[in-house]
């Protein structure tokens, strides 16, 4: 029993007012049920994100697929030009990313890209996150993560990557340079 989402609870409910400890105890109950399964989305959103290729894209414009009622995101990357989906407006995470999508369009954003399942032989690409990069600088450590997705893993080979390219160990690279160290890997 993991009594930390109890006492979070209970935190959350604030003091027992006198007389009323059944229903104090109820809502503690409902809170705590509530912060697991609030725990179990946040486990299962990050594992989609630690398993999510990682890329900078120029985000270009955001539409509805009318037949799926998916956002349909365009991003131009150095490879061309990109396009992925969220999950359906009528969900919340799929609102919730086409309202964002849109507040970024015309922007730089590092894009965490997965690809769903479609029937047996079919995959289609999906956004997980999306991070506003701004002007097209990022941060050393978001690039260096961007270098090994692209190196699919292989750190010497990143890391070869990113010291032909001439890239710096701390502060920030733009996505010119970035892109210069991923061409390694075609």
């Amino acid at each position: 029993m993991d009594y930390t989402l109890v006492t979070a609870a209970a935190q959350a409910a604030g003091p027992c007012p006198p007389g009323e400890e059944a229903a104090w105890g109820r809502r503690v109950q409902g809170l705590a049920v509530d912060l697991h399964m609030i725990a179990a989305q946040v486990a299962q959103d990050t594992t989609r994100l630690d398993a999510a290729a990682k890329f900078v894209a120029f985000l270009e414009k955001v539409e509805i697929e009318d037949s799926s009622r998916r956002g349909l995101l365009t991003l131009r990357t150095s490879d061309g030009v990109e396009e992925i989906r969220t999950e359906q407006q009528e969900t919340d995470r799929g609102r919730r990313m086409i309202e964002r999508a849109h507040s970024l369009t015309g922007r730089w954003v590092l894009v965490y890209r997965y690809n769903e399942p479609v029937g047996r032989q079919k995959t289609v690409r999906m956004v997980a996150h999306l991070m506003d990069v701004g002007d097209g600088v990022i941060a050393v450590n978001i690039a260096k993560g961007v270098v090994l997705d692209a190196a699919a893993g292989n750190a010497a080979r990143a890391k070869a990557a990113w010291e032909s390219a001439g890239l710096p160990d701390v502060g920030t690279v733009t996505t010119d340079q970035l892109d210069k160290a991923r061409a390694a890997f075609g």
